[in-house]
């Protein structure tokens, strides 16, 4: 099984997430915007906007650019990350590994799952929300609710990370979610 992320780039992740959640205590309120990443098929919310970057990693045993739209505010961080698997059969493992990568950054063991289904998603067993609890590096404890969905062969990942997390804010963020192109 391959992480989310390469080892690397994991803590590199993980390390500028810590650093966008120290910087969000000066943060004005949520200024909710459109979001539209180029050729993801998805539409969001996010309350603040995200900056973008794609690297190359390794999901369902196979190389893939997986882009990151990510940024904080309310002391939160909101991210939203997908990559095309190519191979239909890729998906349910891509799914999978993106579930476990997001609580694997925290090192979190047990999750809630959460209802909530993606609208314009391509249904499959391994789609899923849930709420989990960890640590990030510096041993601060953060909370995190992940969505894991695919459209086609696009896998999606949506986050929100924080000390705290807001529940309007969040249905806020989860329920803006609508893939299809």
């Amino acid at each position: 099984m391959s992480p989310l992320l390469p080892r690397r780039w994991a803590g590199l992740f993980a390390t500028v997430l810590a650093a966008m959640l120290a910087t969000t205590g000066c943060s004005p309120a949520l200024d909710w915007r459109d979001v539209r990443p180029a050729e993801s098929g998805i539409t969001l919310l996010m309350p603040c906007r995200p900056s973008a970057q794609t690297r190359p990693v390794r999901l369902a045993n196979r190389s893939v650019n997986l882009a990151l739209h990510a940024c904080s505010a309310g002391g939160s961080t909101w991210a939203v990350a997908f990559a095309d698997v190519v191979e239909p059969a890729a998906v349910g493992v891509a799914l999978q590994e993106l579930q476990r990568g997001a609580a694997a950054n925290i090192g979190a063991v047990a999750s809630r799952p959460l209802p909530g289904a993606v609208p314009g998603a391509t249904p499959h067993e391994h789609s899923t929300r849930v709420r989990i609890s960890g640590s990030l590096p510096d041993g601060r404890m953060v909370n995190e609710v992940v969505a894991v969905f695919a459209y086609g062969t696009v896998v999606f990942q949506a986050t929100v990370l924080g000390d705290s997390l807001s529940d309007e804010a969040v249905d806020a963020f989860f329920g803006s979610l609508r893939v299809g192109r």
